[in-house]
């Protein structure tokens, strides 16, 4: 229990820092020049996506934003700033936060050090399938993670897909937990994706993106894990060959607004922004689904080993990463409520 809150009191005092220093340094300067005309159009809400611009996400809110000037009749529209033309996602969502930019496109995790429930969804096998976690992200569990953002400086509107994570390897078949033993794993900059790659039995190594594929091609890791699309477009399995279905996250990604350009908003345009962005979903998920569908014919044509291990001795192996985050009872009762959920409900 120690670990896990000083785990949490470091991500939050990183993240002050990470406040102060933004504001010292007159932070929204970032991507000024891009934004510059944008002020001068109260009506112009601007959005950031580190996605590039093809990419699901980006296609999502941009869908949105044409919802709106539909439905707004010209008074309201949207412009998308995408391939992380405003910096990366800590940065946008920062941005954000004081207010220098409308909307943003952030994965799950770095959430969890702005509010505490946000380290729910990225669980190790919290959801059984994509039925399941759309069901509950859309469902109260979602909206209470959504709610819980308010207090500090953003408006959840909304979950997009990230599809299933499962490992990677250079060569290794990952069967059971132990076949992790030995390997050096990268694992996004994540408290919670390193004790699980250790519960595991496998070495975490947290690596930016950008460098994986060097450092599996250089034995600095082992292998990897991530969904179908980004195991594809990366080229990953050209020098890690074999992907093993263990599909251990579902954590999602989450668009979201300035609760400081919010409150400037009629109660009518908000209510408007919340349906655009919960109409732009199934649209994300459609494209979703298919490239999904694409990216892993491609891998499957390409020769990549296929492996399907039985889930169960994994859930059992990371059970005490459930324990360490989950020192809360209103954390621990929020994740049982989503893995409880009946299958009627999901």
């Amino acid at each position: 229990m120690a670990a896990s809150h000083a785990e949490r009191n470091g991500a939050a005092a990183r993240f002050r820092l990470a406040r102060r220093r933004f504001l010292a340094g007159g932070a929204l300067a970032m991507g000024g020049a891009a934004l510059a005309g944008c002020w001068k159009n109260a009506n112009l809400l601007r959005s950031a996506d580190a996605h590039p611009a093809d990419y699901p996400t980006v296609a999502a809110v941009n869908e949105m934003g044409r919802l709106l000037r539909a439905r707004s009749g010209g008074r309201l529209a949207l412009k998308t700033y995408a391939g992380g033309q405003l910096g990366a996602e800590k940065d946008t969502l920062e941005i954000a936060i004081l207010g220098g930019l409308d909307f943003t496109r952030v994965s799950i995790a770095p959430l969890s050090a702005v509010a505490e429930e946000a380290i729910v969804p990225t669980l190790p096998f919290l959801f059984r399938d994509a039925r399941h976690m759309r069901a509950a992200l859309d469902g109260p569990p979602g909206r209470k993670i959504l709610a819980a953002l308010e207090p500090h400086g953003l408006i959840g509107l909304c979950f997009y897909d990230a599809g299933a994570r499962s490992f990677y390897t250079r060569g290794r078949r990952i069967e059971r937990p132990e076949d992790l033993k030995g390997l050096k794993i990268r694992v996004m900059n994540s408290d919670m994706f390193v004790a699980m790659v250790e519960a595991l039995g496998g070495d975490a190594v947290p690596m930016p993106y950008g460098e994986v594929y060097q450092g599996m091609l250089q034995g600095v890791v082992d292998g990897a894990e991530n969904n179908w699309p980004s195991y594809e477009s990366s080229r990953h399995f050209e020098v890690a060959p074999v992907y093993s279905l263990t599909r251990h996250v579902m954590a999602p990604e989450a668009l979201l607004m300035s609760a400081k350009r919010w409150r400037k908003l009629s109660a009518s345009d908000q209510d408007l922004i919340r349906e655009c962005a919960a109409d732009s979903v199934p649209f994300m998920r459609a494209l979703w689904d298919e490239r999904s569908r694409q990216a892993e014919a491609r891998l499957r044509a390409a020769g990549v080993e296929i492996v399907a291990p039985d889930p169960a001795p994994f859930v059992e192996a990371v059970r005490p990463v459930w324990d360490r985050y989950l020192t809360k009872p209103a954390l621990r009762a929020l994740a049982e409520e989503i893995r409880d959920m009946r299958a009627a409900d999901a």
